[in-house]
Protein backbone atom coordinates (compact mmCIF):
# COMPACT_ATOMS: atom_id res chain seq x y z
CA UNK A 1 0.00 0.00 0.00
CA UNK A 2 1.28 3.45 -0.81
CA UNK A 3 1.86 6.17 2.35
CA UNK A 4 -1.70 6.88 3.50
CA UNK A 5 -5.28 5.67 3.18
CA UNK A 6 -6.83 9.00 4.31
CA UNK A 7 -8.64 11.58 3.24
CA UNK A 8 -7.27 14.91 1.84
CA UNK A 9 -8.95 16.90 4.78
CA UNK A 10 -8.35 14.17 7.01
CA UNK A 11 -5.00 14.60 6.74
CA UNK A 12 -4.83 18.67 6.83
CA UNK A 13 -6.37 18.09 10.32
CA UNK A 14 -3.62 15.56 11.20
CA UNK A 15 -1.58 17.99 10.54
CA UNK A 16 -3.03 20.75 12.51
CA UNK A 17 -2.54 18.52 15.73
CA UNK A 18 1.00 18.06 14.67
CA UNK A 19 2.04 21.62 14.00
CA UNK A 20 -0.85 24.10 14.44
CA UNK A 21 0.91 27.41 14.94
CA UNK A 22 3.81 26.31 11.74
CA UNK A 23 3.41 27.78 8.82
CA UNK A 24 1.37 26.33 6.16
CA UNK A 25 0.67 29.04 3.03
CA UNK A 26 2.53 32.68 2.79
CA UNK A 27 2.33 35.17 0.42
CA UNK A 28 5.21 37.45 0.77
CA UNK A 29 3.94 40.18 -1.62
CA UNK A 30 1.13 41.00 0.84
CA UNK A 31 2.29 39.85 4.10
CA UNK A 32 -0.45 37.24 4.31
CA UNK A 33 0.10 34.46 6.67
CA UNK A 34 -1.82 31.42 7.53
CA UNK A 35 -0.78 28.48 10.11
CA UNK A 36 -1.96 25.38 9.48
CA UNK A 37 -4.71 25.64 12.62
CA UNK A 38 -5.59 29.10 10.72
CA UNK A 39 -6.01 27.41 7.21
CA UNK A 40 -8.08 24.85 7.81
CA UNK A 41 -10.21 27.05 9.94
CA UNK A 42 -11.17 29.23 7.07
CA UNK A 43 -11.36 26.04 4.67
CA UNK A 44 -14.05 24.23 7.44
CA UNK A 45 -16.02 27.95 6.85
CA UNK A 46 -15.86 28.13 3.11
CA UNK A 47 -17.17 24.16 3.02
CA UNK A 48 -19.90 25.37 5.07
CA UNK A 49 -20.66 27.90 2.94
CA UNK A 50 -20.58 25.66 0.14
CA UNK A 51 -23.18 23.26 1.41
CA UNK A 52 -25.29 25.89 3.08
CA UNK A 53 -26.03 26.63 -1.23
CA UNK A 54 -26.21 23.47 -1.87
CA UNK A 55 -23.24 22.18 -2.89
CA UNK A 56 -22.90 18.36 -1.74
CA UNK A 57 -20.82 15.34 -2.69
CA UNK A 58 -20.32 14.44 -6.03
CA UNK A 59 -20.95 17.90 -7.62
CA UNK A 60 -18.43 19.21 -9.94
CA UNK A 61 -17.16 22.98 -9.38
CA UNK A 62 -15.07 24.69 -11.37
CA UNK A 63 -12.25 27.03 -10.65
CA UNK A 64 -11.24 29.68 -13.23
CA UNK A 65 -8.51 31.76 -11.52
CA UNK A 66 -4.58 32.67 -11.05
CA UNK A 67 -3.14 31.56 -7.83
CA UNK A 68 -4.92 33.85 -5.67
CA UNK A 69 -4.83 32.86 -1.81
CA UNK A 70 -8.51 31.14 -1.74
CA UNK A 71 -7.78 28.69 -4.71
CA UNK A 72 -6.65 26.74 -2.02
CA UNK A 73 -9.28 27.40 0.28
CA UNK A 74 -11.44 26.05 -2.36
CA UNK A 75 -9.65 22.88 -2.76
CA UNK A 76 -9.19 21.91 0.75
CA UNK A 77 -12.99 23.10 1.37
CA UNK A 78 -14.45 21.01 -1.52
CA UNK A 79 -12.50 18.11 -0.77
CA UNK A 80 -13.66 17.68 2.70
CA UNK A 81 -17.54 17.82 1.46
CA UNK A 82 -16.64 15.00 -0.98
CA UNK A 83 -17.17 17.66 -3.88
CA UNK A 84 -15.17 17.53 -7.32
CA UNK A 85 -12.86 20.78 -7.79
CA UNK A 86 -12.50 21.17 -11.78
CA UNK A 87 -9.51 23.24 -12.01
CA UNK A 88 -10.08 25.90 -15.40
CA UNK A 89 -6.89 26.64 -17.52
CA UNK A 90 -6.73 30.72 -17.07
CA UNK A 91 -5.62 31.03 -20.51
CA UNK A 92 -9.49 29.37 -21.84
CA UNK A 93 -11.54 31.74 -23.47
CA UNK A 94 -15.34 31.74 -24.21
CA UNK A 95 -15.20 28.54 -27.06
CA UNK A 96 -13.26 26.29 -24.65
CA UNK A 97 -15.20 27.80 -21.38
CA UNK A 98 -18.35 26.87 -22.61
CA UNK A 99 -17.18 23.50 -24.00
CA UNK A 100 -16.00 22.53 -20.21
CA UNK A 101 -18.92 23.87 -18.39
CA UNK A 102 -21.50 21.77 -20.65
CA UNK A 103 -18.76 18.27 -20.44
CA UNK A 104 -18.09 18.59 -16.58
CA UNK A 105 -21.60 19.00 -15.81
CA UNK A 106 -20.49 22.13 -13.79
CA UNK A 107 -23.18 22.83 -10.75
CA UNK A 108 -20.80 25.74 -10.02
CA UNK A 109 -18.12 28.15 -11.16
CA UNK A 110 -15.96 30.41 -9.07
CA UNK A 111 -14.11 33.02 -11.09
CA UNK A 112 -12.09 35.82 -10.53
CA UNK A 113 -12.80 38.84 -12.45
CA UNK A 114 -9.87 38.92 -15.10
CA UNK A 115 -6.44 37.44 -16.36
CA UNK A 116 -4.01 39.20 -18.04
CA UNK A 117 -5.67 41.01 -21.06
CA UNK A 118 -9.32 38.99 -20.61
CA UNK A 119 -12.07 39.83 -18.52
CA UNK A 120 -13.15 36.75 -17.13
CA UNK A 121 -16.62 38.72 -15.84
CA UNK A 122 -17.56 39.85 -19.02
CA UNK A 123 -16.85 36.18 -20.81
CA UNK A 124 -19.20 34.77 -18.22
CA UNK A 125 -22.14 37.18 -18.86
CA UNK A 126 -21.91 36.87 -22.41
CA UNK A 127 -21.86 32.73 -22.07
CA UNK A 128 -24.93 33.46 -19.29
CA UNK A 129 -27.09 36.25 -19.99
CA UNK A 130 -29.56 34.86 -17.82
CA UNK A 131 -26.97 35.54 -14.80
CA UNK A 132 -28.04 38.74 -14.40
CA UNK A 133 -31.37 38.59 -13.63
CA UNK A 134 -30.97 35.48 -11.44
CA UNK A 135 -31.31 35.20 -7.41
CA UNK A 136 -28.11 34.18 -6.03
CA UNK A 137 -27.87 30.25 -6.18
CA UNK A 138 -31.04 29.87 -8.36
CA UNK A 139 -29.76 30.24 -11.87
CA UNK A 140 -31.11 28.27 -14.52
CA UNK A 141 -29.75 28.92 -18.16
CA UNK A 142 -31.01 27.19 -21.33
CA UNK A 143 -26.92 26.72 -22.46
CA UNK A 144 -26.11 25.27 -18.83
CA UNK A 145 -28.86 23.31 -17.53
CA UNK A 146 -26.53 21.84 -14.57
CA UNK A 147 -25.02 24.80 -13.56
CA UNK A 148 -26.80 26.51 -10.05
CA UNK A 149 -23.81 29.08 -8.92
CA UNK A 150 -21.55 31.36 -9.91
CA UNK A 151 -19.58 32.65 -7.26
CA UNK A 152 -16.73 35.65 -7.49
CA UNK A 153 -13.61 35.02 -5.66
CA UNK A 154 -12.86 38.19 -3.61
CA UNK A 155 -14.81 40.74 -1.80
CA UNK A 156 -16.57 42.64 -4.37
CA UNK A 157 -20.70 42.15 -4.99
CA UNK A 158 -21.30 40.88 -8.72
CA UNK A 159 -25.36 40.51 -10.01
CA UNK A 160 -26.43 36.64 -9.70
CA UNK A 161 -23.43 35.83 -8.07
CA UNK A 162 -22.03 35.21 -4.38
CA UNK A 163 -18.73 36.28 -3.40
CA UNK A 164 -16.29 34.46 -0.76
CA UNK A 165 -16.81 36.98 2.30
CA UNK A 166 -20.43 35.83 1.89
CA UNK A 167 -19.68 32.32 1.70
CA UNK A 168 -17.43 32.43 5.42
CA UNK A 169 -20.53 33.86 6.62
CA UNK A 170 -22.81 31.35 5.41
CA UNK A 171 -20.25 29.07 7.17
CA UNK A 172 -20.45 30.90 10.40
CA UNK A 173 -23.68 29.81 10.60
CA UNK A 174 -23.97 26.34 9.41
CA UNK A 175 -23.60 23.39 11.45
CA UNK A 176 -20.39 21.83 12.58
CA UNK A 177 -22.04 18.58 13.02
CA UNK A 178 -22.93 17.89 9.30
CA UNK A 179 -19.86 18.78 8.09
CA UNK A 180 -18.43 16.28 10.17
CA UNK A 181 -20.41 13.24 9.36
CA UNK A 182 -20.27 14.06 5.73
CA UNK A 183 -16.30 13.86 6.38
CA UNK A 184 -16.57 10.94 8.21
CA UNK A 185 -18.43 9.05 5.59
CA UNK A 186 -16.24 10.12 2.47
CA UNK A 187 -13.84 7.65 1.22
CA UNK A 188 -10.19 7.82 0.14
CA UNK A 189 -11.04 6.28 -3.28
CA UNK A 190 -14.00 9.59 -3.91
CA UNK A 191 -12.97 11.74 -7.04
CA UNK A 192 -12.31 15.25 -5.46
CA UNK A 193 -10.22 16.49 -8.61
CA UNK A 194 -11.04 16.86 -12.46
CA UNK A 195 -8.38 18.73 -14.69
CA UNK A 196 -8.47 18.63 -18.31
CA UNK A 197 -6.10 17.64 -20.87
CA UNK A 198 -5.62 16.91 -24.34
CA UNK A 199 -5.68 12.88 -25.51
CA UNK A 200 -4.75 11.04 -28.68
CA UNK A 201 -9.03 11.55 -29.95
CA UNK A 202 -10.95 14.69 -29.52
CA UNK A 203 -11.71 17.40 -27.21
CA UNK A 204 -10.21 17.87 -23.75
CA UNK A 205 -11.25 15.23 -21.35
CA UNK A 206 -11.43 15.66 -17.64
CA UNK A 207 -9.24 13.28 -16.18
CA UNK A 208 -11.20 12.02 -12.32
CA UNK A 209 -8.20 11.92 -9.81
CA UNK A 210 -8.97 10.76 -5.97
CA UNK A 211 -7.90 11.90 -2.29
CA UNK A 212 -5.52 8.36 -2.83
CA UNK A 213 -4.28 9.03 -6.05
CA UNK A 214 -2.79 12.96 -5.39
CA UNK A 215 -2.48 12.52 -1.52
CA UNK A 216 -0.01 9.51 -1.98
CA UNK A 217 1.87 10.95 -5.31
CA UNK A 218 2.36 14.24 -3.54
CA UNK A 219 3.91 12.25 -0.60
CA UNK A 220 6.29 10.58 -3.06
CA UNK A 221 7.43 13.67 -5.18
CA UNK A 222 7.80 15.51 -1.87
CA UNK A 223 10.57 12.63 0.32
CA UNK A 224 11.99 12.63 -3.77
CA UNK A 225 13.41 16.12 -2.53
CA UNK A 226 13.50 15.06 1.36
CA UNK A 227 10.74 17.59 2.11
CA UNK A 228 10.93 17.91 6.03
CA UNK A 229 8.43 20.90 8.15
CA UNK A 230 11.86 22.78 7.55
CA UNK A 231 10.92 23.56 4.19
CA UNK A 232 9.55 26.17 2.57
CA UNK A 233 8.44 26.00 -0.82
CA UNK A 234 8.27 28.61 -3.34
CA UNK A 235 5.45 27.96 -5.90
CA UNK A 236 5.33 30.61 -9.09
CA UNK A 237 3.61 27.55 -11.35
CA UNK A 238 0.15 27.73 -11.54
CA UNK A 239 -2.38 25.60 -9.28
CA UNK A 240 -5.02 24.57 -12.01
CA UNK A 241 -2.03 22.10 -13.30
CA UNK A 242 -1.15 19.01 -11.59
CA UNK A 243 2.57 20.71 -11.48
CA UNK A 244 0.91 23.05 -8.73
CA UNK A 245 -1.75 21.30 -7.10
CA UNK A 246 0.20 18.01 -6.95
CA UNK A 247 3.44 18.68 -6.84
CA UNK A 248 3.70 21.58 -5.09
CA UNK A 249 0.24 21.78 -2.79
CA UNK A 250 0.36 17.93 -1.73
CA UNK A 251 3.81 17.18 -1.29
CA UNK A 252 4.06 20.48 1.11
CA UNK A 253 0.96 19.00 2.87
CA UNK A 254 1.97 15.72 3.26
CA UNK A 255 5.81 16.92 4.54
CA UNK A 256 4.63 19.79 6.63
CA UNK A 257 6.29 22.19 4.50
CA UNK A 258 5.30 25.82 3.88
CA UNK A 259 4.28 26.98 0.77
CA UNK A 260 4.62 30.64 -0.75
CA UNK A 261 2.81 30.81 -4.04
CA UNK A 262 2.94 33.69 -6.06
CA UNK A 263 -0.16 34.77 -8.31
CA UNK A 264 1.26 35.30 -11.34
CA UNK A 265 5.23 34.21 -12.40
CA UNK A 266 7.68 36.77 -12.30
CA UNK A 267 10.89 36.57 -12.41
CA UNK A 268 11.86 39.22 -10.03
CA UNK A 269 8.92 38.50 -7.47
CA UNK A 270 10.32 35.07 -7.46
CA UNK A 271 13.62 35.76 -6.37
CA UNK A 272 12.33 38.17 -4.01
CA UNK A 273 10.11 36.14 -3.12
CA UNK A 274 12.93 33.23 -2.21
CA UNK A 275 14.94 35.76 0.04
CA UNK A 276 12.36 37.20 2.22
CA UNK A 277 10.75 34.10 2.55
CA UNK A 278 14.36 32.04 2.71
CA UNK A 279 12.95 29.57 0.53
CA UNK A 280 14.50 25.57 0.19
CA UNK A 281 12.54 25.04 -2.74
CA UNK A 282 11.34 26.40 -6.10
CA UNK A 283 9.48 25.04 -9.18
CA UNK A 284 9.47 25.93 -12.42
CA UNK A 285 9.79 24.80 -16.08
CA UNK A 286 12.59 25.68 -18.05
CA UNK A 287 11.56 29.01 -19.61
CA UNK A 288 11.13 30.17 -15.80
CA UNK A 289 14.41 29.03 -14.33
CA UNK A 290 16.24 31.18 -17.56
CA UNK A 291 13.86 34.20 -16.84
CA UNK A 292 15.06 34.28 -13.31
CA UNK A 293 19.30 33.60 -13.90
CA UNK A 294 19.17 36.08 -16.98
CA UNK A 295 17.07 38.85 -14.30
CA UNK A 296 19.25 42.23 -14.63
CA UNK A 297 18.73 42.30 -10.97
CA UNK A 298 19.84 38.78 -10.42
CA UNK A 299 23.18 39.05 -8.60
CA UNK A 300 21.07 41.25 -6.18
CA UNK A 301 18.79 38.82 -4.60
CA UNK A 302 20.25 35.93 -2.01
CA UNK A 303 19.08 32.56 -2.85
CA UNK A 304 21.61 30.92 -0.58
CA UNK A 305 18.96 29.56 1.31
CA UNK A 306 17.88 27.26 -2.17
CA UNK A 307 18.41 23.85 -2.05
CA UNK A 308 16.27 21.81 -3.92
CA UNK A 309 13.09 21.88 -6.49
CA UNK A 310 11.48 20.54 -9.35
CA UNK A 311 12.15 21.93 -13.08
CA UNK A 312 9.54 19.69 -15.69
CA UNK A 313 7.80 20.08 -18.78
CA UNK A 314 10.32 20.33 -21.26
CA UNK A 315 13.77 19.22 -21.46
CA UNK A 316 16.51 21.13 -19.65
CA UNK A 317 19.54 22.46 -21.32
CA UNK A 318 22.34 21.01 -19.68
CA UNK A 319 24.38 24.64 -19.15
CA UNK A 320 20.58 26.02 -17.21
CA UNK A 321 21.11 23.08 -15.41
CA UNK A 322 24.60 23.62 -14.05
CA UNK A 323 23.51 27.57 -13.90
CA UNK A 324 20.70 26.58 -11.33
CA UNK A 325 22.83 24.35 -9.63
CA UNK A 326 25.48 27.07 -8.74
CA UNK A 327 23.92 30.63 -9.25
CA UNK A 328 21.02 29.62 -7.32
CA UNK A 329 22.45 27.01 -4.80
CA UNK A 330 19.83 24.57 -5.73
CA UNK A 331 22.19 21.52 -5.87
CA UNK A 332 19.82 19.20 -5.10
CA UNK A 333 17.07 20.52 -8.01
CA UNK A 334 14.83 17.39 -9.33
CA UNK A 335 13.55 16.86 -13.06
CA UNK A 336 10.12 14.89 -13.26
CA UNK A 337 8.00 13.55 -16.12
CA UNK A 338 4.28 12.43 -15.79
CA UNK A 339 1.04 13.44 -17.19
CA UNK A 340 -1.91 13.92 -15.30
CA UNK A 341 -3.61 10.89 -15.79
CA UNK A 342 -1.04 9.78 -13.91
CA UNK A 343 -1.50 11.94 -10.81
CA UNK A 344 1.28 13.05 -12.58
CA UNK A 345 4.44 11.96 -11.29
CA UNK A 346 5.62 8.79 -12.90
CA UNK A 347 9.45 9.38 -12.26
CA UNK A 348 11.44 11.72 -10.68
CA UNK A 349 15.21 11.86 -10.12
CA UNK A 350 16.89 12.03 -7.14
CA UNK A 351 18.68 14.66 -5.03
CA UNK A 352 22.17 13.57 -5.61
CA UNK A 353 21.92 12.85 -9.27
CA UNK A 354 24.36 13.83 -11.73
CA UNK A 355 24.01 16.61 -14.04
CA UNK A 356 23.84 14.19 -16.97
CA UNK A 357 21.11 11.84 -15.30
CA UNK A 358 18.89 15.65 -14.81
CA UNK A 359 19.49 16.62 -18.04
CA UNK A 360 19.36 13.50 -20.18
CA UNK A 361 16.94 11.58 -18.40
CA UNK A 362 13.52 11.85 -16.46
CA UNK A 363 14.52 10.03 -13.57
CA UNK A 364 13.79 6.89 -12.32
CA UNK A 365 9.91 5.08 -11.34
CA UNK A 366 8.85 6.46 -7.90
CA UNK A 367 7.63 4.10 -5.47
CA UNK A 368 4.50 1.88 -5.67
CA UNK A 369 4.64 2.52 -9.32
CA UNK A 370 5.32 -0.23 -12.16
CA UNK A 371 6.76 1.30 -15.09
CA UNK A 372 7.17 -1.05 -18.28
CA UNK A 373 7.82 -0.11 -21.65
CA UNK A 374 5.75 -2.24 -24.46
CA UNK A 375 6.14 -2.39 -27.91
CA UNK A 376 2.83 -0.14 -29.15
CA UNK A 377 1.68 -2.34 -31.70
CA UNK A 378 1.56 -5.80 -29.59
CA UNK A 379 1.91 -4.38 -26.42
CA UNK A 380 4.58 -6.96 -25.25
CA UNK A 381 7.87 -5.76 -23.28
CA UNK A 382 10.84 -4.68 -25.23
CA UNK A 383 14.04 -5.89 -24.50
CA UNK A 384 16.60 -3.44 -22.53
CA UNK A 385 17.65 -0.74 -24.48
CA UNK A 386 15.43 -0.69 -27.07
CA UNK A 387 12.35 1.84 -27.65
CA UNK A 388 8.80 1.44 -27.07
CA UNK A 389 5.35 3.06 -25.23
CA UNK A 390 6.10 3.72 -21.40
CA UNK A 391 3.26 2.74 -19.60
CA UNK A 392 2.48 2.83 -15.55
CA UNK A 393 0.10 1.04 -13.44
CA UNK A 394 -0.34 1.31 -9.19
CA UNK A 395 -2.24 3.90 -6.77
CA UNK A 396 -1.38 6.84 -8.93
CA UNK A 397 -3.82 5.48 -12.33
CA UNK A 398 -6.75 7.92 -12.48
CA UNK A 399 -10.43 6.48 -11.92
CA UNK A 400 -10.94 7.96 -15.85
CA UNK A 401 -12.04 9.92 -18.00
CA UNK A 402 -15.44 11.55 -17.42
CA UNK A 403 -18.30 10.63 -19.10
CA UNK A 404 -15.86 8.88 -21.48
CA UNK A 405 -15.69 5.20 -20.83
CA UNK A 406 -14.75 4.58 -24.20
CA UNK A 407 -11.61 6.93 -23.82
CA UNK A 408 -10.75 5.43 -20.34
CA UNK A 409 -10.79 1.95 -22.09
CA UNK A 410 -8.66 3.19 -25.05
CA UNK A 411 -5.78 5.07 -22.10
CA UNK A 412 -6.02 2.47 -19.12
CA UNK A 413 -6.00 -1.42 -20.68
CA UNK A 414 -7.72 -4.51 -18.42
CA UNK A 415 -4.90 -5.49 -16.39
CA UNK A 416 -4.73 -1.50 -15.26
CA UNK A 417 -1.65 -0.46 -17.45
CA UNK A 418 -1.80 3.14 -18.28
CA UNK A 419 -0.19 4.08 -21.70
CA UNK A 420 1.38 7.18 -21.55
CA UNK A 421 1.54 7.73 -25.64
CA UNK A 422 5.16 8.49 -25.10
CA UNK A 423 8.19 6.81 -26.88
CA UNK A 424 10.99 6.16 -23.93
CA UNK A 425 13.89 3.76 -23.03
CA UNK A 426 15.13 2.45 -19.74
CA UNK A 427 19.11 2.79 -19.30
CA UNK A 428 20.63 -0.04 -16.68
CA UNK A 429 20.63 2.30 -13.96
CA UNK A 430 16.74 2.14 -14.06
CA UNK A 431 16.32 5.60 -15.53
CA UNK A 432 13.71 6.86 -18.20
CA UNK A 433 14.44 8.74 -21.24
CA UNK A 434 11.43 10.12 -23.14
CA UNK A 435 12.50 9.95 -26.89
CA UNK A 436 9.79 10.51 -28.94
CA UNK A 437 5.86 11.17 -28.87
CA UNK A 438 3.28 8.19 -30.22
CA UNK A 439 0.33 10.67 -29.79
CA UNK A 440 0.14 13.28 -32.14
CA UNK A 441 0.71 16.16 -29.19
CA UNK A 442 1.48 19.40 -29.57
CA UNK A 443 3.62 20.72 -26.30
CA UNK A 444 4.00 24.27 -26.33
CA UNK A 445 6.17 25.19 -23.61
CA UNK A 446 4.93 22.19 -21.43
CA UNK A 447 0.75 22.98 -22.16
CA UNK A 448 -0.65 19.50 -23.79
CA UNK A 449 -2.32 21.06 -27.31
CA UNK A 450 -4.48 18.31 -29.10
CA UNK A 451 -4.49 19.42 -32.86
CA UNK A 452 -7.95 18.24 -33.42
CA UNK A 453 -9.56 21.07 -31.11
CA UNK A 454 -7.82 23.53 -33.14
CA UNK A 455 -8.65 21.87 -36.19
CA UNK A 456 -12.18 21.77 -35.19
CA UNK A 457 -12.66 25.47 -34.35
CA UNK A 458 -10.73 26.70 -37.35
CA UNK A 459 -13.03 24.70 -39.49
CA UNK A 460 -15.70 27.04 -38.14
CA UNK A 461 -13.89 30.01 -39.96
CA UNK A 462 -15.90 31.31 -43.45
CA UNK A 463 -13.12 30.39 -46.41
CA UNK A 464 -11.68 27.42 -44.54
CA UNK A 465 -12.09 24.25 -46.66
CA UNK A 466 -10.07 21.73 -44.99
CA UNK A 467 -7.20 22.68 -41.94
CA UNK A 468 -4.57 20.12 -40.80
CA UNK A 469 -2.51 21.32 -37.47
CA UNK A 470 0.70 20.13 -36.48
CA UNK A 471 3.86 21.37 -34.30
CA UNK A 472 6.57 22.93 -35.52
CA UNK A 473 9.68 23.49 -33.59
CA UNK A 474 10.51 26.55 -31.73
CA UNK A 475 13.94 27.59 -29.60
CA UNK A 476 11.81 29.44 -26.55
CA UNK A 477 8.39 27.15 -26.41
CA UNK A 478 10.02 24.05 -28.07
CA UNK A 479 7.02 23.67 -29.81
CA UNK A 480 4.33 26.03 -31.40
CA UNK A 481 1.16 25.71 -33.61
CA UNK A 482 1.48 25.00 -37.15
CA UNK A 483 -2.13 25.66 -39.41
CA UNK A 484 -2.03 23.80 -42.85
CA UNK A 485 -5.36 25.08 -44.90
CA UNK A 486 -6.85 24.74 -47.61
CA UNK A 487 -9.39 27.57 -48.90
CA UNK A 488 -13.04 26.94 -50.28
CA UNK A 489 -12.99 27.99 -53.61
CA UNK A 490 -12.96 31.55 -54.32
CA UNK A 491 -11.92 32.15 -50.67
CA UNK A 492 -9.09 35.27 -50.40
CA UNK A 493 -8.59 34.99 -46.69
CA UNK A 494 -4.79 35.49 -45.07
CA UNK A 495 -2.99 34.46 -42.39
CA UNK A 496 -3.45 37.79 -40.46
CA UNK A 497 -7.12 36.86 -41.23
CA UNK A 498 -6.98 33.29 -39.33
CA UNK A 499 -4.49 35.31 -36.52
CA UNK A 500 -7.31 37.31 -36.15
CA UNK A 501 -10.14 34.93 -36.05
CA UNK A 502 -8.35 33.05 -33.37
CA UNK A 503 -7.30 36.12 -31.07
CA UNK A 504 -10.46 36.23 -28.77
CA UNK A 505 -11.94 33.18 -28.86
CA UNK A 506 -9.31 30.44 -27.95
CA UNK A 507 -6.33 30.53 -25.62
CA UNK A 508 -3.22 32.03 -26.96
CA UNK A 509 -1.08 29.46 -26.21
CA UNK A 510 -3.69 27.67 -29.11
CA UNK A 511 -3.53 29.97 -31.62
CA UNK A 512 -1.38 28.75 -34.70
CA UNK A 513 2.07 31.13 -34.91
CA UNK A 514 2.62 29.77 -38.22
CA UNK A 515 -0.10 29.71 -41.22
CA UNK A 516 0.76 28.10 -44.62
CA UNK A 517 -2.08 28.29 -46.87
CA UNK A 518 -1.62 24.76 -49.46
CA UNK A 519 -3.49 22.65 -52.25
CA UNK A 520 -3.62 19.55 -50.53
CA UNK A 521 -1.86 17.43 -48.65
CA UNK A 522 0.55 14.70 -48.98
CA UNK A 523 -0.77 11.41 -47.83
CA UNK A 524 -0.03 7.51 -47.60
CA UNK A 525 -1.62 4.97 -50.16
CA UNK A 526 -4.23 4.41 -47.34
CA UNK A 527 -5.71 8.27 -47.71
CA UNK A 528 -4.18 9.12 -44.18
CA UNK A 529 -2.30 12.60 -44.48
CA UNK A 530 1.67 12.33 -43.13
CA UNK A 531 1.51 14.92 -40.84
CA UNK A 532 5.13 14.75 -40.54
CA UNK A 533 5.80 15.68 -43.82
CA UNK A 534 3.45 18.67 -43.34
CA UNK A 535 5.99 19.62 -40.78
CA UNK A 536 8.86 19.14 -43.46
CA UNK A 537 7.46 21.55 -45.97
CA UNK A 538 7.02 23.79 -43.12
CA UNK A 539 10.56 23.84 -41.94
CA UNK A 540 12.21 24.16 -45.44
CA UNK A 541 9.38 26.57 -46.48
CA UNK A 542 10.07 29.02 -42.86
CA UNK A 543 13.89 28.12 -42.78
CA UNK A 544 12.57 26.60 -39.10
CA UNK A 545 15.52 24.73 -37.31
CA UNK A 546 15.24 22.23 -34.32
CA UNK A 547 13.54 19.21 -33.22
CA UNK A 548 10.14 18.53 -31.42
CA UNK A 549 10.09 17.65 -27.64
CA UNK A 550 8.32 14.65 -26.86
CA UNK A 551 6.88 14.42 -23.15
CA UNK A 552 4.03 14.89 -21.46
CA UNK A 553 2.99 18.39 -19.54
CA UNK A 554 3.41 19.32 -15.80
CA UNK A 555 3.26 22.57 -16.88
CA UNK A 556 1.92 26.43 -18.71
CA UNK A 557 3.72 27.83 -21.33
CA UNK A 558 5.46 31.29 -20.24
CA UNK A 559 4.64 34.17 -22.49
Amino acid sequence: MPYTDKTIGAFLEEQVKSLPDHEFIVYPDRNLRFTFQQFNERVNQLAKGLLAIGISKGDNVGIWATNVPDWTTFMFATAKIGAVLVTINTHYRSFELEYLIKQADLKALALIDSFRDHDYLQTINELIPELSRSQRGQLRSEKFPELRNVIFIGQEKHRGMYNTRELMLLGDQYDNSELDSIKEALCQHDVINMQYTSGTTGFPKGVMLSHYNILNNGYFIGERQKFTEKDRLCLPVPLFHCFGCVLGIMAALTHGTTLVPLELFDPLLVLAAVQKEKCTAVYGVPTMFIAELSHPMFDMFDLSSLRTGIMAGSPCPEETMRQVMEKMHCTEITIAYGLTEASPVITQTRTDDSVAQRTGTVGAALPEIEVKIVDPDTSKDVASGERGELCCRGYNVMKGYYNMPEQTAAAVDADGWLHSGDQAEIDGDGYYKITGRIKDMIIRGGENIYPREIEEFLYTMNGVLDVQVVGLPDKKYGEVVGAFIIRKEGADITEEDVIDFTRSRIAPYKKPKYVIFVDSYPMTASGKIQKYKLREIACDKLNITGSVFSGESLEEPVS
